[in-house]
């Protein structure tokens, strides 16, 4: 199975990622992690996004607020899937981060989740990854079916508690 390569463009970023991290661990996919920003350390960004396909990743997750460059910089150097995380920062409650992400030119897409959406990035890159692979693929049917039993229970309570 292919890894799932995450950046961060700052440790602050860390508990989005931990949502991402969860995921992936309980799906049983691999992945790496590291702190890299698109604008104080952007030769490493660059070669971490160049090298992914050759180190065997398959789809990266990119975080990053405010100014949220780091998505669309990581995905200008690579043609693997690219999935934004906008994070929530001091000022504009993420928007701002938000629109830097989902906001890139023709050419260099880049898939973007809800501010501070990193279970969904992990999701959404897990369903990138079972295209080709159907263990996977009837992990995460389970996954959805589980869920749905977790509602429809909530919903035989609901009318106790009102």
């Amino acid at each position: 199975m292919r890894k799932v390569g995450i950046i961060m463009g700052s440790d602050s970023d860390l508990p989005v990622i931990q949502k991402a991290t969860d995921v992936l661990k309980g799906l049983g996919i691999p992945y790496e992690a590291h702190v890299y920003s698109a604008h104080r350390t952007p030769e490493e960004a660059r070669a971490f996004a160049v090298q992914a396909r050759g180190n065997g990743f398959g789809v990266l997750i990119a975080a990053a607020g405010m100014a949220a460059h780091l998505a669309g910089a990581v995905a200008a150097n690579t043609t693997l899937p690219v999935i934004g995380i906008p994070c929530k920062g001091p000022c504009l409650e993420g928007l701002d981060a938000l629109l830097s992400t989902v906001m890139m030119p023709s050419g260099i897409p880049v898939a973007t989740v809800a501010v501070n959406g990193g279970a969904n990035a992990a999701l959404l890159a897990a369903q990138i990854l079972a295209v080709e692979d159907r263990e996977l693929a009837a992990k995460l049917d389970a996954k959805r079916k589980a869920d749905a039993e977790a509602v429809l229970e909530k919903d035989k309570g609901i009318m106790e508690r009102l």
